[in-house]
């Protein structure tokens, strides 16, 4: 069966997010070259099912379906995926919550897996830009830090290497993901619970692919 796309439409860029898939998200300047990168990038998303345990079929561009579109905003065209999309608000049973949020917790497990092959300076991009590893590891625990607030969670930021502060974090999110099954924000002006697995697990995987391309296919790969 086809899988499910979301189009997040910005004036710049657009996201195409599979639905049932966290984290599987892709951006391009059109429709086309967003859904083209979400087809490319399904081998490596691959592993995010394989190591969650969740079987993943196989791929290509013509194996999607748009179900919906909507427009961008600011965060969109910044680029991140910044819009809950309307089949966000469906109830999770607690299969469908457990299972999505194996795939969050699978991306977090890859993350660490390539920080710890990766070397502490990392090749530069074209220009010179891109963050080394220690502050590609700083920025992402910031983020969740915040995206966890989305979900009621008041915690500081985790100290880098302290792995007792990082698994109480990514404990609490987990919990909050699993358990909560409205279709509505799990607090005011907070999150879906879809939609945060979907821009955490699209984080955290983005900038794991990053470090894993400037580690081994050159300068000109890192974004």
């Amino acid at each position: 069966m086809a899988a499910p796309v979301f189009l997040e439409v910005g004036r710049k860029r657009v996201f195409a997010c599979a639905l049932d898939w966290p984290g599987w998200c892709r951006s391009g300047k059109s429709d086309e070259e967003a859904l083209a990168a979400l087809a490319a990038y399904a081998e490596r998303y691959s592993v995010v099912a394989r190591t969650a345990g969740v079987p993943f079929p196989a791929v290509t561009s013509d194996d999607f379906e748009i179900v919906e579109r909507r427009p961008g905003g600011t965060t969109t065209d910044f680029g991140a995926p910044g819009e809950a999309a309307e089949a966000d608000r469906a109830s999770l049973a607690a299969v469908e919550a457990g299972r999505m949020t194996a795939l969050v917790e699978a991306s977090w497990n890859i993350f660490d897996r390539i920080a710890a092959a990766s070397p502490a300076e990392l090749r530069k991009g074209p220009r010179g830009g891109g963050r080394d590893r220690d502050k590609l590891i700083d920025h992402v625990l910031a983020a969740e830090t915040a995206y966890a607030r989305k979900l009621g969670i008041k915690q500081r930021q985790p100290v880098h290497g302290d792995a007792a502060d990082i698994a109480a974090l990514r404990a609490a999110i987990g919990a909050a993901l699993r358990d909560h099954r409205g279709d509505e924000p799990v607090v005011p002006k907070g999150w879906l619970p879809r939609y945060a697995a979907r821009r955490i697990a699209w984080h955290v995987l983005d900038h794991a692919w990053e470090m894993e391309d400037r580690v081994d296919a050159g300068p000109d790969s890192a974004r």
